[in-house]
């Protein structure tokens, strides 16, 4: 049983990687927009501190990293005469990778930054616009956003093919006067680009970002979601004992998606140790509930139907609470971090807890 544990695990987080996917974010714009300081404010990971970047055209470098779920394509030589050129590679890379068989190195949206400070909007400002929206949504992100004078509206009118103009300030400042800006627009720029990409890549998005822990509970929401109805087909089933491990597969994929989503580390060791925080943080709760109904199938007629029913309740009760409640800990703990992904042990640790406080109210 042990080791058909381990495989069924080993099986849910290759599923849980496979159902994530990546999504893949160009972002454009002149030098000195804040470019990788929006980056750093969105994304887990501060993908632009890992270097260079890999080169893949002559003015573009793609950004990663290992273990958070999205690739920044960053464009640069927009400025003065050689946006042409940048242009020319830049469309030849976007219509490449469209055509691409891979779907997870399609291009899904676009963010053009341009810095309220300059209050310009540069011919190369324009000529990428109009290119990149003919192959994906492009927002346009006005960086650096202390006094607005109308700018945005300037924008909105030289830009009308862009989706929508998001005014953002990355970090906390100080202006002139001596008056603390807190960050401001983030949390718009999320929510506005996860309606933008792919249903496909809204989880890996979740993942990725790091601003909106409401984006990856909505996702994780919806995982449970799914997981209770598999879980009420199950114990349906009228073979007498066969809910728990049919169960087992359905309820461990719905943890390793939770994880992913959330961003946290997808690994057979953490997934193994949640499920035995399950097994250890509901001790008989459920169980005595579970042999009533499987007995009551053995039964033929309507003591199947009434086994039945009681089982598929149980089943759905069971997968919920285990499933609202790792949301609830991963909500928690990364509110208390600002975004951060919470460590390993905390997460095990509070799971435990949440699940027995849990079983005391059951």
């Amino acid at each position: 049983m042990e080791l058909q544990l381990t495989e069924e695990i080993r099986r849910q987080v290759d599923e849980a990687f496979r159902r994530r996917g990546r999504v893949n974010i160009v972002i454009a714009g002149r030098s000195g927009v804040g470019k990788s300081t929006l980056i750093n404010a969105v994304f887990h990971g501060r993908i632009a501190d890992t270097g260079q970047g890999r080169p893949v055209t002559q003015e573009t470098r793609e950004y990663t990293k290992s273990d958070v779920p999205v690739s920044i394509l960053d464009t640069r030589g927009l400025e003065l005469g050689a946006y042409k050129q940048t242009l020319t590679l830049l469309e030849d890379l976007v219509a490449t990778r469209g055509r691409d068989a891979d779907a997870t190195r399609h291009l899904h949206c676009a963010w053009l930054c341009i810095g309220e400070d300059s209050r310009r909007v540069e011919d190369g400002d324009l000529e990428v616009a109009r290119m990149l929206s003919r192959h994906m949504p492009v927002v346009v992100v006005v960086t650096k956003a202390r006094n607005d004078q109308g700018f945005r509206a300037e924008v909105e009118r030289l830009l009308p093919m862009a989706r929508n103009v998001m005014r953002v300030r990355a970090l906390q400042e100080t202006d002139d006067e001596g008056n603390t800006l807190q960050a401001k627009g983030l949390v718009e720029l999320v929510e506005l680009t996860m309606e933008l990409v792919p249903e496909a890549q809204r989880n890996a998005f979740a993942a990725a970002q790091r601003v909106s822990i409401e984006q990856k509970r909505k996702r994780a929401h919806g995982i449970v979601a799914s997981a209770a109805a598999a879980a009420a087909a199950i114990g349906a089933t009228p073979i007498p004992f066969a809910d728990a491990a049919l169960l087992v597969p359905t309820q461990v994929g719905m943890l390793a998606g939770i994880s992913s989503v959330f961003g946290m580390p997808l690994t057979e060791a953490f997934l193994s140790t949640l499920v035995s925080s399950v097994a250890t943080g509901l001790g008989a709760t459920f169980s005595g509930q579970a042999i009533v109904s499987g007995l009551l199938k053995v039964i033929p007629g309507a003591g199947t139907l009434v086994g039945a029913l009681i089982a598929a309740s149980t089943a759905t009760a069971l997968t919920t609470l285990f499933g609202e409640a790792y949301i609830a800990v991963l909500s928690r703990l990364m509110e208390r971090r600002a975004g951060e992904i919470p460590l390993v042990e905390d997460v095990i640790s509070a799971f435990k807890e949440e699940l027995s406080l849990r079983r005391a109210s059951a």
